[in-house]
């Protein structure tokens, strides 16, 4: 099968360093943290709820995920690559259970830490930096 020059895709060498660390243990960590993501006391991991862009599928994602203003971010560590981003694209939209409570996000947009539009403070953007996060998916509350 052909690629399109739009297409995407991230190979593993293109990853950034968070992704290419974390990527070894995910399938192992996804199982234990589907469990508890987004629960009450758990305030890192959020649950992802989206669906399949060619099944139709419903799928649950544990991510890192944060509240900002006007909605939520997720790193994407894995890049835009990631299935879960993708069917989030496609999808226009997903549902985020974060501290029990689910949140219905719409018109999903990757953005950079560093530019003007970003919801991130000054002092958090070298974080991402150093652990190789250029891109976030951000997702608008409704």
């Amino acid at each position: 099968m052909a690629r399109t020059a739009n297409a995407a895709s991230t190979t593993k060498s293109e990853r950034p360093l968070a992704g290419r660390i974390f990527g070894l243990f995910t399938p192992i960590l996804n199982r234990f943290t589907t469990r508890i993501a987004g629960r009450r006391y758990v305030p890192l991991y959020v649950l992802l709820r989206h669906r399949g862009r060619r099944s139709g599928r419903e799928y649950a994602t544990p991510v890192v995920g944060m509240r900002v203003p006007g909605g939520f971010a997720i790193p994407m560590a894995f890049g835009e690559g990631a299935d879960w981003y993708r069917n989030i694209v496609s999808a226009g939209g997903a549902t985020i259970r974060q501290h029990g409570t689910e949140h219905h996000l719409v018109d999903p947009a990757a953005i950079d830490p560093d530019s003007a539009a970003s919801p991130f403070p000054g002092w958090q953007r070298p974080v991402f930096r150093a652990l190789g996060i250029r891109r976030f998916l951000f997702l608008k509350g409704t």
